[in-house]
Formats: C-alpha cells, sequence, structure tokens
C-alpha cells in the first residue's frame, strides 16, 4: 500500500509541478482557474478515446519492416493520435471562449491539456517501479507539455490572424513527440538522443513564448 501511495504521488507531482511553472508564464492577464481545470480534466480523459484510435490504427502498421513497424508506431500510433486528440480537444472545447484572448493562450491551454493527458497516462504505470515514474516524469511528462505547447502556439497564431496556422503546429508536435518514442522504440545508445531532443524542443517553446508575448504587446491584447 505504501509503494503504491508513493507511486501515485510520483506520477501526480510531475503534471502538477510543470502546471504550475506554465501557468506562471501568463502573468499579464491570467487565465480564469475554472477554465484551466475543465482543460486538465479533458486532457485526462482524452487518454481514452486516444488508446480506442491508437488500438484501431496500429495494425495498420504490421507486415512490414521491423524499423517501419516502430517508426509508424512512434509517429502515427503516438505521435499523431495523441496529439491530435489534444489539438481536438482545444479547438472545440477551448479556443472559441471569451477567455482565450491572447496568443499565448494558445501555448497554456494547450500545455494544461497536455499535462492531463500525461497524468493519466502516468496512472497506469502506478502499479510499477518507482524508479520508471521518476524516469517519466523528467522526460515523458516534459515531452507531452513541450512538444504540445509549442503546438498551442500555433493554435493561437490560427485564432488570431493565420486560420491554418495549427497545421504547421500539430505537424511540429507530432514530429517531436514521434522522434521522443522512437528513440526510445529502437533503445540502445539511440534512446539517450532524448535528452538532447528535450532540450532543444524546451528552448524552441521558450522562443515561441517570447514571440507569443511579443505579439500579444504589439497588438494591445495586453
Amino acid at each position: 500500500m505504501q509503494l503504491l501511495l508513493l507511486n501515485v504521488m510520483l506520477a501526480v507531482l510531475p503534471s502538477l509541478i510543470l502546471l504550475w511553472y506554465f501557468y506562471r508564464w501568463d502573468r499579464a492577464r491570467r487565465e480564469p482557474r475554472g477554465l484551466l481545470l475543465l482543460t486538465f480534466f479533458l486532457g485526462f480523459i482524452a487518454v481514452l478515446p486516444a488508446a480506442l484510435i491508437e488500438g484501431l490504427v496500429d495494425p495498420f502498421g504490421s507486415g512490414y519492416s521491423p524499423l517501419f513497424r516502430l517508426a509508424f508506431r512512434a509517429f502515427i500510433v503516438a505521435g499523431l493520435v495523441e496529439e491530435g486528440i489534444k489539438l481536438f480537444v482545444i479547438q472545440r472545447f477551448v479556443m472559441n471562449r471569451p477567455a482565450f484572448d491572447e496568443m499565448m493562450d494558445g501555448i497554456i491551454y494547450t500545455i494544461t491539456a497536455s499535462l492531463g493527458f500525461a497524468f493519466f497516462e502516468n496512472l497506469f504505470y502506478s502499479f510499477g517501479s518507482p524508479g520508471t515514474l521518476i524516469i517519466r516524469g523528467i522526460t515523458a511528462v516534459p515531452l507531452h507539455a513541450i512538444a504540445s505547447g509549442i503546438m498551442g502556439f500555433y493554435i493561437g497564431l490560427s485564432r488570431f490572424g493565420s486560420p491554418d496556422a495549427w497545421k504547421r503546429g500539430l505537424l511540429y508536435a507530432v514530429l517531436i513527440h514521434g522522434f521522443y518514442d522512437f528513440f526510445l522504440f529502437v533503445g540502445g545508445y539511440l534512446s539517450y538522443l532524448v535528452f538532447p531532443l528535450l532540450v532543444w524542443a524546451a528552448r524552441e517553446l521558450g522562443k515561441y513564448h517570447r514571440q507569443a508575448q511579443l505579439a500579444d504587446q504589439r497588438s494591445g491584447r495586453v
């Protein structure tokens, strides 16, 4: 029982810590906590349809070479399905609300949904070893936030000026998510590439954060 409680805590903490961190990014005009909570919850339950779709899509990658199979699972089954579900959550339930009134909001709300998603995913590992949850806490959970945060910038851009920009954001999120999973699926020394990938992607997200702030300031939205 004590081990299970420890594992649940390790599953919960990374998402909550990152949620608090990214919430502080939008200091100019804080988002309504109720809507953020709803977005987190929607990301949480989005794991269920994502898992169903992944189960339906996964067999299409069979019958090919092992390397193609791994790439298909990484970029399509995991990357496209999971990032696509997060995109759907934001576009369907959040994007057209009055509170979504800055480009920065695209980043904040998409990251919030992604952390709800990552939280649910981590719960599946609560019955394993604490070490697995610690590794996921410093790799998989930030991966969800960073890849989706970059997509969120383009969602914000599509809300304020370029309607089709979300497509580019989805592509970037799928590539980052896909390469992360592909490196881990192949394993061996290649798996260590997830760390420079995360560092690079985090730096890119930081650049998008600054661009969104500047765009909101210049437009008078803040």
